[in-house]
């Protein structure tokens, strides 16, 4: 606390006759609360997240009847967690995927629980850089240790092994490194049967399906898409005469 809170601080206490003890529990109280706001502020920082998504802000009208908001309140309380469960969230392109993943993660960061957000693609050429300069090894800790990993847009297209032939395998690392005690998010459109063309590898999907799902929620969702729902709303709008 700086030299100016704490004389504002006193100011106060003074103006409305605090006891010594109640200045003292306030004194304290302002310093975890502010310490406390800190460091939620790091974690969503350190979280990396994409957008500014929150379960807040999310339309929960527009899907109601197949995208139902206490489930996914329910997982924002952290037990899946804290039990080491992995959450896996299969939907088509459109339905707020993303939005809700990240909602669920900033109310985790608030919670108290390290988080870290990436897309499948960057997480590959992350791990494709560490291991070109031999850094992989510790790469693979910074991301076994946090206590939620999401990947996001897992399949959303092909460039993984576009730009990296050894994609499944640095990804599977990944999936190696946090099972069974750290809990992955993971975020695709590709159904389960599909994996083993995706992945390109039977035998490496086949484990990689093993230990994402073993004991994981499964979240299948679906719905009308937002984005194509957003386009047909501008398209239908009237066009604006020139002045």
């Amino acid at each position: 606390m700086s030299q100016t809170q704490l004389d504002e601080a006193l100011a106060r206490a003074e103006r409305e006759g605090l006891s010594h003890l109640q200045f003292v529990h306030d004194l304290i109280a302002d310093q975890a609360a502010s310490r406390r706001q800190r460091s939620i502020e790091r974690r969503i920082q350190e979280a990396h997240f994409r957008d500014s998504g929150t379960l807040e802000n999310f339309d929960w009208k527009f899907n109601e009847r197949t995208i139902d908001r206490a489930r996914f309140e329910e997982l924002a309380t952290g037990e899946f967690v804290r039990r080491g469960e992995n959450l896996v969230k299969v939907g088509q392109s459109g339905l707020g995927k993303s939005h809700l993943i990240q909602g669920i993660g900033r109310r985790l960061c608030r919670g108290g629980y390290r988080v870290r957000y990436i897309t499948s693609a960057n997480l590959v050429r992350d791990l494709a850089k560490s291991r070109a300069d031999d850094t992989l090894p510790k790469r693979l800790r910074y991301f076994a240790r946090v206590d939620l990993l999401i990947i996001d847009e897992f399949g959303f297209e092909k460039l993984e092994r576009t730009d990296c032939p050894q994609a499944a395998n640095l990804l599977y690392k990944v999936i190696e490194a946090r099972y069974p005690r750290r809990s992955i998010a993971l975020v695709t459109n590709v159904d389960f049967d599909d994996w083993n063309d995706y992945l390109g590898d039977p035998p490496l999907a086949m484990a990689f399906l093993d230990r994402v799902v073993d004991g994981a929620i499964i979240m299948k969702l679906e719905g009308k898409s937002y984005r194509g729902h957003r386009a047909r709303r501008i398209d239908t709008k009237p066009a604006t005469k020139a002045s």
